[in-house]
């Protein structure tokens, strides 16, 4: 534990590690926001369907969206009743939960990749082999990461924070991991792209190209809004760490917004837009279902109407 006597000058210090969890009771009030907006079509779409597969993964992404900004703000700012262990094993599981959410968010993209293909077993086969090398690489940085960084407890006119230090070059590791993975969504971006336009080129000349061209206008909707937020975010993330007019300190008062910043965007593409993948497909097919019903009904009904009207024009 480090002591830090309570100096004046140090207060611009204080006042910036509380000004970095704004960012962090930001990024939490936006994904309640999205949680009561979504809320009721949550509830009929996946809590009262049959559950699957995509269910489980919906449902683990939203609502580790929660704890994501909580970790972050207890794990930068203590408590007195928070040791230095405690806050740096915070900071340790937030940056796994980053790695875990990752993981089933291309999980979900694989799946959806699967069903565009027509459930092709290569097509499989290479998505799966593909994103296993990615997450291995992300694991092992992250790893590597972990095994280089260290807590401190500092002690500032009496106000308890944790400052993460990092030793030797273990850092540099990050900005190689978002390059991979930027690859890889390129490379999944790609394949949706060449997929979507075969079968709209296909589909211009059958009866079912209003349902089918729908459904992939659906599907590439999500999925190109999805990828340009993770871009968004890998993009901010290698100029925060790679420009040489940025502090690479993650405790220089400098990089605080910037950091802050690069957390709400991180919440967004994870948390908001990365669960919409399933909800928006979901609330499709029952837009399909009801308008389905609804057709069937009316035609039911006229069907009905004109047994009665040849029945009495018989009698």
């Amino acid at each position: 534990m480090i002591i830090v006597p309570g100096d004046p000058i140090l207060w611009p210090t204080i006042n910036a590690y509380r000004f970095s969890s704004y960012f962090s009771v930001a990024a939490f009030v936006v994904m309640i926001y999205d949680l009561a907006l979504t809320f009721g079509k949550e509830v009929e779409l996946v809590w009262m369907q049959h559950w699957t597969l995509m269910t489980v993964l919906y449902l683990s992404v939203r609502y580790l969206g929660i704890l994501y900004p909580v970790l972050y703000m207890l794990g930068k700012i203590q408590t007195i009743s928070l040791t230095n262990t405690v806050s740096f094993m915070m900071y340790v599981v937030q940056s796994w939960t980053g790695v875990l959410v990752f993981s089933m968010l291309w999980v979900i993209i694989i799946t959806r990749l699967h069903a565009m293909y027509q459930r092709s077993r290569k097509i499989l086969i290479f998505l799966v082999v593909t994103f296993l090398a990615v997450n291995i690489f992300d694991g092992v940085v992250v790893m590597t990461e972990m095994m280089h960084t260290s807590g401190e407890e500092l002690v500032l006119s009496g106000t308890h924070q944790c400052s993460i230090g990092y030793t030797g070059h273990s850092n540099m590791l990050i900005p190689v991991a978002w390059i991979v993975s930027i690859l890889w969504e390129v490379l999944t971006l790609c394949l949706a792209i060449w997929i979507a336009v075969k079968h709209f080129r296909e589909l211009r000349r059958h009866s079912a190209a209003g349902f089918m061209g729908d459904c992939f206008t659906v599907l590439m909707k999500t999925h190109v809004l999805y990828f340009a937020s993770f871009v968004a975010v890998c993009c901010f993330g290698l100029v925060l760490n790679s420009s040489p007019t940025l502090p690479t300190d993650q405790n220089s008062l400098k990089s605080y917004p910037f950091d802050g910043l690069l957390q709400i965007l991180e919440v967004v593409q994870m948390f908001v837009l990365g669960p919409r993948l399933i909800l928006s497909v979901r609330e499709y097919n029952a837009k399909l279902k009801t308008d389905y019903d609804t057709v069937t009904d009316m035609t039911s009904m006229a069907f009905q109407e004109r047994v009665y009207i040849l029945t009495g024009s018989g009698v």
